[in-house]
C-alpha cells in the first residue's frame, strides 16, 4: 500500500504533518509534533514522504539516524513539470508554484550556494526566510498530481518524478557517507609528481624547473601559466598557433613544447587537486563534493564544489577503501548506444544491444563487414551528429541495417532545428528554443541574421539529437541508482560516488561480490522499469578493488 504523508518543518525543530489521499488531498487533520525526526521515525508504515525539498529536510533526518525509503520532492517535481510545459528555467520553488496557482507575482528561486569545503551542510540551497504555509504546500502538491496526469505520458512522467526524488535521497546519503580518501596517499602522490614545496609559497620544485626549461628554450623569461605569454613567445619564434592546447602544441617542432606540455599537465593537478584542495576538501578521511541530481538540462548530475566529477586518473590513487573494506567500481558498458536501441524500438538494434559483450563489434558484424572502428564511428556519429564526410557514408550504412534507430535521432534533430520541444523517454524536456537555457547550450545569445539563425538551428538540432539519448541515459541511471539503494539497504555497504554511467559502492570485503551482483541486477531492473521488456541489456564492467586507480 502506498501510504503517503506530507511533512514540513515547524519552529523549534518540530514538524507539521498529515496523511494524504491518492489525489493529494488531506486524509485527516494536520498535526504538529515537537521533533521532526521523531515524527518520521514513529511512522514506519509511511511508504512515501511528501515534502518541499529533500535538501531542506533529509540531512536533518540522517543526522538523527533516520533513513527514508521514498519521497516526493515538490520542488524537483515542479522543475520537471515546468520543463515539460516548455517553461524550463522558470522559478521552481514551492513558493513560485503557489504564486502561479493564486495568480500572484512569482518570486525568483533562492540562489544555490556552494558546498562548504570538507564539511557537511543542511542544504544545497538557501532556505526561504518565510516558509510557505503548510496548507499552501498541500495545494501545490495536489496541483502537481493533476499536471502529471495531463502530460504526454503520465505514467512515465510520474516515474521520472519518483526517480528524480530518489536521486536527491541518494545524493544526500552519498554526501553524508563521503568518498573514502587517503590524505597520506594524496600528499605522497603530490610530492612524487610536483616535488617539494618552497617556504613562503610559490610553485613547487618540479613546476619551477619546467618553467625554467620553457624560458630557456625561448631564450627569454616566459610564464607558462599565461597562455598569452606563451602564444607571443611562439610567434616571436616563428610559430603561429591559436591556442596552447596539447594537440596544437604537438604539431610544433620547438624545444619548449615538451616541458610546456608537462608543465600544463602538472600545473592542472597543482591548482585543481593540490595541497590547498586537499586541505579544504578532505576531512576525516572523506571527500564530500555536494552532489546535485539533474544539475544539467539533460539530467546528468553535477557537484556543487571540489570538482567531484573531474577526479584525474592519477589522483584516483588517493581514493582508498577503509581497512577490511573494498570499493566496488562499476561503469555501464557502451550505455548511450544501448539507450538508443531501447528508445528507438529498432528491433534489429535492440537484438544487437542484447549482447552483453562488445556492442560495436556486434554492429560491425551486422553492417560493416567486421570493421569495428567504422561501426563505432557510425553509431557515435548518429548520436552526436557527425553527418558529413566519412561520417555521412557511415551513417548511410548504419541506416540500411538499423533504420528505426537512425530515424529516431534524425527526428529529434529535425524537431530541434524547427524549435520544437524534445523529450527523453520518461519526459524530461529540452529547453524551449530561444530561451536563456537554450542559448547557454548553443554558446551565445540568439541572433537575428538569417545566416546566423540557420547555424543556430543546426546547432540546436545537434543538441536535441544527443539530448534524447543522453537524457534518457540519465533517466535510466537514476532508476538504476534507486534500485541499487534499495537492494543494499540491509548491508553495511554505502553508495559513495556516481558519475554519469559509473557508480562506486564502499563495502566490507565480504559484501563485495553481493554488491557487484546487486549493481547488475539494478541495471537490469532499471532497463525494464524505464523501457519495458526489450531484448536490450545494460551490462556493467565491474572491479572490486582497494584503490580507485586500480579499477581501470
Amino acid at each position: 500500500m502506498d501510504e503517503r504523508w506530507a511533512i514540513a518543518p515547524a519552529e523549534g525543530g518540530g514538524a507539521l504533518l498529515v496523511a494524504l489521499h491518492p489525489d493529494g488531498q488531506p486524509a485527516g487533520d494536520i498535526v504538529q509534533e515537537a521533533d521532526l525526526a521523531t515524527a518520521v521515525a514513529s511512522r514506519p508504515q509511511v511508504s512515501r514522504w511528501v515534502w518541499r525539498s529533500t535538501a531542506e529536510i533529509y540531512p536533518r533526518l540522517l543526522a538523527a539516524g533516520v533513513r527514508v525509503e521514498r519521497c516526493y520532492d515538490i520542488e524537483t517535481a515542479e522543475g520537471l513539470l515546468l520543463g515539460h510545459a516548455g517553461r524550463l528555467g522558470e522559478p521552481r520553488s514551492a513558493a513560485a508554484a503557489w504564486a502561479r496557482i493564486t495568480n500572484q507575482p512569482v518570486p525568483p528561486d533562492p540562489p544555490m550556494r556552494a558546498t562548504e569545503p570538507g564539511g557537511e551542510q543542511s542544504s544545497l540551497f538557501d532556505i526561504e526566510t518565510e516558509s510557505l504555509p503548510f496548507e499552501a504546500l498541500l495545494r501545490v502538491y495536489a496541483d502537481q498530481l493533476r499536471r502529471h496526469h495531463d502530460t504526454e505520458h503520465p505514467d512515465r512522467m510520474r516515474l521520472l518524478t519518483a526517480s528524480e526524488s530518489s536521486g536527491w535521497l541518494i545524493a544526500t546519503e552519498m554526501d553524508r557517507a563521503g568518498l573514502p580518501w587517503s590524505a597520506e596517499s594524496h600528499r605522497a602522490l603530490l610530492s612524487e609528481l610536483l616535488g617539494e614545496r618552497y617556504a613562503g609559497g610559490g610553485e613547487p620544485r618540479r613546476l619551477t624547473e619546467l618553467a625554467e626549461q620553457v624560458s630557456t628554450a625561448f631564450g627569454r623569461r616566459v610564464r607558462p601559466d599565461l597562455p598569452a605569454d606563451v602564444l607571443k613567445a611562439f610567434k616571436q619564434a616563428g610559430h603561429q598557433v591559436s591556442s596552447t592546447r596539447r594537440w596544437e602544441l604537438e604539431t610544433i617542432d620547438h624545444p619548449a613544447v615538451e616541458p610546456l606540455i608537462e608543465y600544463k599537465k602538472l600545473y592542472r593537478i597543482y591548482t585543481a587537486n593540490g595541497w590547498a584542495w586537499l586541505h579544504d576538501w578532505v576531512h576525516d578521511g572523506r571527500f564530500r563534493p555536494g552532489f546535485v541530481p539533474g544539475g544539467t538540462v539533460s539530467g546528468r548530475w553535477i557537484t556543487n564544489g571540489g570538482g567531484g566529477l573531474q577526479i584525474p586518473k592519477v589522483i584516483r590513487r588517493a581514493v582508498v577503501a577503509d581497512p577490511g573494506w573494498r570499493l566496488v567500481v562499476a561503469d555501464a558498458s557502451q550505455l548511450e548506444p544501448r539507450i538508443l536501441a531501447a528508445i528507438s524500438r529498432d528491433h534489429a538494434f535492440m537484438r544487437v544491444a542484447g549482447d552483453a559483450a562488445d556492442l560495436y563489434k556486434a554492429v560491425s558484424d551486422s553492417a560493416f563487414s567486421g570493421d569495428r572502428a567504422k561501426a563505432k564511428l557510425a553509431v557515435l556519429g548518429a548520436i552526436y551528429g557527425q553527418t558529413s564526410g566519412d561520417g555521412l557514408k557511415n551513417l548511410a550504412d548504419l541506416r540500411k541495417r538499423f533504420p528505426q534507430a537512425v530515424q529516431y535521432v534524425d527526428d529529434a534533430a529535425r524537431a530541434g532545428e524547427e524549435g520544437r520541444l524534445v523529450r527523453t523517454w520518461l519526459g524530461r524536456t529540452c529547453p524551449p528554443s530561444g530561451s536563456q537555457l537554450d542559448a547557454a547550450q548553443l554558446e551565445g545569445p540568439p541572433a537575428d541574421e538569417p545566416q546566423v539563425d540557420g547555424r543556430r538551428a543546426r546547432a540546436r538540432g545537434r543538441f536535441t539529437r544527443n539530448f534524447v539519448v543522453q537524457g534518457s541515459a540519465a533517466d535510466w541511471a537514476v532508476l538504476m541508482m534507486a534500485a541499487l539503494r534499495q537492494s543494499i539497504a540491509s548491508l553495511k555497504a554505502e553508495l559513495v560516488f556516481f558519475q554519469h554511467d559509473e557508480v562506486i559502492v564502499h563495502c566490507p570485503a565480504d559484501e563485495a561480490e553481493q554488491v557487484a551482483a546487486a549493481i547488475q541486477a539494478a541495471g537490469d531492473l532499471a532497463g525494464t522499469l524505464c523501457f519495458g521488456t526489450t531484448p536490450t541489456r545494460f551490462p556493467f564492467g565491474t572491479a572490486i578493488v582497494e584503490c580507485y586507480a586500480d579499477a581501470k
